[in-house]
């Protein structure tokens, strides 16, 4: 089992310069305790996410780590104009050393994806994420390239920056349909669902299925991810008293958007306490045993290989971020 981290970003309520301080002082503790990788959500014009512009983020969290692998859970394609973002996404992948992690996607949200004056339609939005995709692809991989399409399109174009990782950094996709895994799958890319265990089995298991079918039995396919909430502490007590606390604090952002304008999420309302996502499987609080049993469970139930937690998040302090995250690396992951 690998172990990495996703993280919204979202709005902890401390002034912002301070806020982007606490959130990278935390990524420090993910490089240093091994976590593998750190993926962060792309929103905009809601307090679900201050990485509004993931690069910038990330290039910060480059330079104050070593180790950890880092992308974006996902870069919204649709808002981008490729070359723009490829040669972003050049840099950003030189300046670490090789360490980028490339989520790509739609965007999940289409109030998000209208005020930037994109179509929010389904069709026309999957099909201009589709366009930017292969445009993306061949900017990193090929040295003068064109590309026409019905949303996206670029003529002979010559890319001077490259990526270190060859042809490209790996691709990540989030992950909740048939549909999306076997498209992920056809671009060899690594899935991450943040759905409860025991409704994404069946989603994984396609997608080895159609890895296989299109690549191979013998080719090894990608990370399956399964995220979940995790708040370690001294007790289960301790614990859960943080993240009843700042789960209230998320569940607000996570809504405001679409409140605001009189709308629920595409996938639903969230469940309003944070007992109620325990009882979904979808998220802990406790003692290092309570949390690596739950883990196991999970993972287990999920036939997931890769866990990614989301540690920090609503109103939680730096210091109840670092001492989550430290118990987790210390007396949780050795038994992972």
């Amino acid at each position: 089992m690998d172990i990495g981290v996703f993280d919204h970003v979202d709005r902890s309520g401390a002034p912002l310069q301070q806020f982007y301080q606490d959130r990278l002082a935390v990524v420090e503790a993910y490089d240093r305790i091994g976590v593998r990788g750190y993926h962060i959500a792309e929103h905009h014009f809601t307090p679900l996410g201050m990485a509004a512009s993931p690069g910038i983020f990330l290039s910060a969290v480059a330079q104050r780590t070593r180790n950890l692998r880092f992308g974006p859970m996902v870069y919204c394609l649709p808002l981008y104009h490729p070359l723009r973002l490829a040669e972003e996404i050049c840099m950003l992948d030189q300046l670490s050393g090789g360490r980028l992690e490339l989520g790509v996607g739609r965007g999940i949200s289409p109030l998000e994806s209208r005020s930037y004056g994109e179509n929010p339609d389904c069709a026309v939005s999957q099909a201009t994420f589709v366009e930017s995709l292969e445009i993306l692809k061949k900017a990193m991989a090929d040295g003068v390239f064109s590309h026409a399409g019905e949303h996206r399109s670029v003529e002979n174009v010559a890319m001077i920056l490259e990526p270190l990782q060859k042809p490209h950094p790996p691709l990540w996709m989030g992950v909740h349909s048939n549909e999306n895994v076997e498209f992920a799958a056809s671009h060899r890319m690594n899935v991450v669902s943040l759905h409860a265990s025991t409704a994404i089995r069946s989603k994984f298991e396609h997608y080895r299925k159609a890895w296989r079918a299109l690549h191979g039995a013998h080719d090894q396919a990608g990370r399956t991810g399964l995220g979940l909430f995790i708040v370690v502490a001294e007790t289960d007590a301790k614990a859960q008293e943080i993240a009843t606390r700042a789960y209230k604090i998320w569940h607000a952002s996570f809504h405001y958007l679409y409140h605001l304008h009189g709308r629920s999420p595409v996938w639903g309302e969230r469940p309003s306490d944070f007992q109620l996502i325990v009882n979904e499987l979808r998220g802990v609080a406790g003692s290092p045993d309570t949390v690596r049993a739950f883990i196991k469970a999970r993972m287990e139930e999920a036939s997931a290989n890769y866990m990614v937690g989301q540690f920090v998040f609503g109103d939680m302090t730096r210091v109840e971020a670092l001492r989550s995250v430290h118990l987790f690396g210390a007396e949780v992951m050795p038994g992972l």
